[in-house]
């Protein structure tokens, strides 16, 4: 596809850019209104055009209950999908918001209304709009919390969650292209003034990308980097992969959830912290393990098996423990209601 930042992108392109997909079932398209996911759901319906046969595309609009102007842009968007021949449906987040951390609760809800009429639809995938713009400024918000390689890998095009797949066909793809194509088509789209609030990370960091580009820092070379850690990560979870089944060879016992510590201690240590992650992930009950909290557990596990002292310790919900050359990891007892767990 071409690179020139500022082109319409042609009816080729869409079709290279919704090729993997062609075999599928049904897409759900996610489209708010504004310019990223107007123009994916104008694209995915000119390729779906194009094609003899394809999967059968549902543009879903979340209304958050946020803003006023929502429902508005849901019936906007519901009138254009009908006008490019594609059904629509809009889903309501109800009840009430939370007075704080707003963003990743509404990302959460969209994401399970999202689920909802995928299911409901019998798609395979979710595709939404994000952009190389929003790549880069992913990168840069998982930089500035210390994210490690898995996470300044940022999005991949495709991932799965719950059974579904999430897609993102314009992942490579400028904002600037899109408004171009839209501008062509002669489309309109909807402004979410929240897209500026400098309440929210995500606009003040926007905000610096202009003053990046002039140091060579632009959203080309940031979602560059984003792939390199991305080429990265898939190498060294190939090798947790290798070290994971020769720690299972290793094994003494038939009990899930062990290795022997002294072969896990000799592997290197971002392989032994993903190893250590996984199977907290694997075994405990109260969700993914913050990457600071598993390293702080390693080093002190670490030091259990070069001192040959006990070490027993929750973390996520999972019970990681070291004895007699051997570490295990198993689900932690439940709490009861209004209880706390502690550490030893």
């Amino acid at each position: 596809m071409p690179d020139d930042d500022s082109s319409p992108i042609s009816a080729s392109d869409a079709k290279r850019l919704f090729a993997d997909w062609k075999a599928a079932p049904a897409l759900v398209l996610a489209v708010s209104g504004g310019p990223d996911s107007i123009a994916l759901m104008w694209l995915a319906a000119r390729w779906r055009r194009s094609v003899s046969r394809g999967p059968r595309l549902v543009a879903v609009t979340v209304d958050h209950d946020l803003r006023e102007e929502a429902a508005r842009e849901a019936r906007e968007v519901k009138r254009l999908a009908h006008a490019l021949d594609l059904e629509h449906r809009t889903m309501r987040w109800r009840g009430a918001k939370p007075q704080a951390g707003v963003p990743a609760a509404a990302r959460s809800a969209r994401y399970q209304l999202l689920a909802q009429a995928a299911r409901s639809a019998g798609a395979t995938h979710i595709l939404t709009a994000h952009t190389r713009d929003d790549q880069a400024e992913t990168l840069l918000m998982r930089l500035l919390r210390g994210s490690g390689i898995a996470g300044l890998a940022a999005m991949a095009r495709e991932s799965k969650r719950d059974g579904l797949w999430l897609a993102r066909p314009l992942l490579d793809v400028p904002k600037s292209r899109l408004i171009a194509t839209l501008g062509k088509a002669g489309i309109n789209f909807a402004d979410d003034p929240t897209n500026r609030d400098a309440a929210f990370t995500r606009p003040r960091l926007r905000a610096l990308l202009p003053t990046l580009a002039a140091e060579g820092g632009d959203a080309r070379s940031l979602a560059r980097l984003a792939w390199r850690f991305a080429r990265a990560n898939a190498a060294v979870e190939i090798f947790a992969d290798g070290a994971e089944r020769y720690l299972a060879l290793r094994g003494s016992e038939a009990r899930p959830g062990g290795y022997d510590a002294k072969a896990f201690a000799a592997l290197p240590e971002e392989i032994r912290l993903r190893l250590l992650k996984r199977a907290i992930d694997r075994y405990g009950h109260e969700g993914p393990a913050e990457l600071g909290k598993v390293e702080t557990l390693l080093a002190a596990l670490d030091r259990a098996v070069a001192d040959q002292v006990r070490l027993k310790q929750t973390l996520a919900g999972a019970l990681v423990s070291f004895a007699r050359d051997r570490i295990r990891v198993e689900p932690a007892p439940i709490r009861r209601q209004g209880t706390k767990r502690t550490s030893s």
